[in-house]
């Protein structure tokens, strides 16, 4: 059985992107999972199990579920109606994820890069997804300083709707001079995060929420990025569930587009100038893993 209490309770405990938890409540079920825990079923020193076990059964899904519609927003499970459906491509499909705002039954494509992208980055990312929100594509990102923030920016300039997918809890704002901008993002669009509300980012939650990124979208767009690059991995989580990879060339000698450029070099990523380029290369995509029946 998956039920919400047992699903929002191990949610509450297991850090996002494990495959062997995910494995585990696919295979046995939510509500199994939960009294294997309890009962001490599962060897120590596996899988950080001493503290997921102190976690849940010191957690109450009443508590849990009343911190959630505090901060506004409400909790979804792969058995939930508005689940988005693309999110169970991934190997390690999240346990659930909450909700700050609407998800939106568009298209929907990523845009990311580093958070020290240079104007002309800046300008590109703005550019691309005004270009998709006058086309009625949602803009995906992870509303980080740099490439993410002018992507949202430009999506709801374009008057668009734009997704953030947080590394912290939807009541967290960061970053901090970001807040604005979450409330803006919230109004039409939505703050998703794998953690609860009031949990505050650390680093492997950017590596763990950029699979969501990539699943969310029908395609991922690297606008700039340095050799080593969290978008880079982004990217690459995005091929291997066999989404579209693009990237926007920069200028040879720029720092910020060595990743772009590793990416065209070694046939990983497509090249694009244009969001008319970007949607064609998606198009064969639009019919096959985007269905908005299931997700309105």
């Amino acid at each position: 059985m998956n039920s919400f209490p047992a699903r929002l309770r191990l949610f509450a405990a297991i850090e996002g992107g494990s495959t062997f938890w995910s494995n585990e409540i696919a295979t046995l079920g939510a509500d199994s999972v939960l009294e294997k825990i309890i009962a001490n079923g599962y060897p120590e020193n596996k899988n950080s199990i001493g503290f997921i076990t102190k976690e849940v059964i010191s957690s109450s899904a009443d508590k849990l579920f009343y911190e959630i519609n505090q901060a506004g927003a409400i909790f979804l499970t792969p058995e939930s109606a508005d689940w988005p459906v693309l999110l169970n491509d991934l190997i390690s499909p999240p346990i659930g994820i909450v909700v700050k705002g609407t998800l939106t039954n568009r298209n929907c494509v990523s845009i990311v890069g580093t958070r020290n992208p240079t104007t002309y980055g800046t300008r590109i990312a703005g550019e691309f997804a005004a270009g998709f929100a006058d086309r009625d594509w949602s803009v995906i990102s992870g509303g980080a300083y740099g490439i993410d923030t002018a992507a949202h920016k430009g999506a709801l300039a374009g008057e668009g709707i734009t997704i953030a997918i947080l590394a912290s809890g939807v009541s967290v704002n960061y970053p901090a001079s970001n807040e604005r901008l979450f409330l803006e993002i919230a109004e039409t669009g939505a703050l998703i995060s794998e953690v609860m509300p009031n949990v505050r980012a650390k680093p492997e939650r950017f590596l763990s929420r950029n699979r969501l990124i990539a699943a969310f979208s029908l395609g991922t767009i690297v606008v700039e990025a340095a050799f080593r690059s969290g978008s880079l991995r982004t990217a690459r989580d995005a091929a291997e569930i066999y989404r579209t990879v693009m990237a926007i060339p920069g200028p040879i000698n720029s720092p910020t587009s060595d990743g772009c450029h590793r990416l065209i070099a070694e046939r990983c990523a497509e090249i694009v100038t244009s969001a008319n380029d970007a949607i064609e290369l998606m198009s064969p995509l639009t019919g096959t893993l985007s269905s908005d029946e299931s997700r309105e």
